[in-house]
């Protein structure tokens, strides 16, 4: 292991739930107890062996972890030829694979474990892909609890597949018409019914972003992805990666793999936000392309936000990158220089998505879409005996109408002419 970061980098957040300039408890003063209390008891169940055994179990048998690290071997090839023949070792993080197919189970599986010891028997979350909605109705459904998403009427109709799969899994999903109507305006509303019903209610936030102790509860849910891959990497080649690369909307998947490699200086870290139409005013959600310091739902980051503070509008293709706001730690990392953070418009992120499903099979998401995009552009800068990982938080299936529309693929029947002896 390299030389360690300062103990300001690893130690954070403090105890009032600042990553140096950022984070901390922006609520009202109607949530400030229920989330002093979940802090509480957040650092009692991170000290309780029996949790943790707990979680370990189910993150195997039902979750379906470790999830694998795969040598993209064509994929290697084809961004090689792309350069000359020259490039590195490309290796994907399977989170596709996992039950529910994303990331986002990991933290629901662990929220959801606290909320039962806190004796919480409603859940609420947010939702813009679906994924973190999907996830939260099958633990839900798994511990017999009541549970209600929140998601934006927009996202509902470019995410319907996973509608439809919270409502087959006994969640209630209201639309939100608010807005943009998309996960910014979800999450209001969730803080909303949360302030309401305190007393029996527990929110699983989705994403590493929102008011302490959100961002280091999903960060530390999401570590998983990180501690195996440095395991699995080490296994495989005898030496940590070069680059790692992963998509940043809140940033639950990227802190999660990025976290464990923090003190590992030799290993290149890199967020991809999402550039939707290019950098212009409200058609991006790349926060560190054009936002600047403000509070957002709780936390105080990098927001994409006008002179008057309003905030201003986003695009992007994938609804989970589609957010005005950025977690709280991935500004501290970016401003400590230890993670760069670069971009991928639509454009390149569809290409990306057809790019990766022809030449290894696998259909990623248009979130993970980004992060592929990204390694695909910087991979000939690398050059030839290096290794890059790429985190591919989720699979596709969810996104195959949407990227349909813009790629030009057709579920129509067509005849085929065959050829005759």
């Amino acid at each position: 292991m390299s030389d360690s970061l300062s103990p300001s980098l690893t130690s954070v957040p403090n105890a009032s739930g600042h990553f140096g300039a950022y984070g901390g408890m922006f609520v009202p003063e109607t949530l400030m107890t229920p989330l002093q209390d979940l802090a509480r008891a957040y650092e009692e169940i991170k000290r309780d062996p029996s949790f943790q055994r707990e979680l370990d179990g189910l993150l195997k048998d039902y979750v379906g972890r470790p999830s694998p690290l795969y040598f993209a071997e064509r994929f290697t090839e084809e961004v090689a030829r792309e350069n000359g023949g020259k490039g590195p070792r490309i290796y994907l993080k399977r989170e596709d694979l996992l039950h529910t197919g994303a990331h986002k189970i990991n933290n629901a599986l662990g929220q959801v474990l606290l909320a039962i010891r806190m004796g919480k028997k409603r859940i609420i979350a947010e939702t813009g892909a679906g994924q973190h909605g999907v996830a939260t109705a099958t633990v839900c459904a798994r511990f017999g609890l009541e549970c209600v998403v929140y998601m934006g009427e927009v996202d509902m109709e470019r995410q319907a597949l996973n509608v439809i799969r919270m409502r087959a899994l006994g969640a209630t999903v209201v639309p939100v018409t608010a807005g943009q109507k998309t996960l910014k305006e979800a999450v209001s509303e969730a803080m909303r019914d949360w302030v309401t019903n305190v007393n029996t209610t527990f929110y699983i936030l989705g994403s590493a972003l929102g008011s302490h102790p959100y961002p280091m509860i999903v960060r530390d849910f999401q570590r998983v992805i990180g501690e195996e891959a440095r395991r699995q990497i080490l296994d495989k080649e005898g030496r940590l990666p070069d680059v790692i690369v992963a998509c940043v909307g809140g940033g639950s998947n990227a802190i999660g793999i990025f976290h464990p490699f923090l003190e590992d200086r030799e290993v290149r870290l890199v967020g991809v936000e999402a550039g939707g139409d290019g950098i212009l005013p409200g058609r991006h959600a790349a926060r560190f392309q054009g936002g600047v310091l403000g509070v957002l739902q709780g936390t105080r980051t990098y927001v994409l936000q006008n002179e008057d503070g309003q905030i201003d509008l986003t695009h992007s293709v994938s609804a989970g990158l589609d957010y005005a706001a950025v977690g709280p730690e991935h500004a501290f990392l970016r401003d400590a220089g230890r993670v760069d953070y670069g971009f991928a418009t639509d454009a390149e992120a569809l290409e990306a998505f057809k790019f990766l499903a022809e030449t290894e099979g696998i259909i990623p998401a248009l979130e993970s879409s980004h992060a592929v995009a990204h390694a695909r552009k910087i991979a000939g800068a690398l050059g030839d005996g290096k290794i890059l990982i790429v985190n591919l938080s989720g699979r596709g299936d969810k996104d195959v109408q949407q990227a349909a529309k813009h790629l030009g693929i057709s579920g129509e029947a067509k005849s085929v002419k065959t050829a005759r002896s």
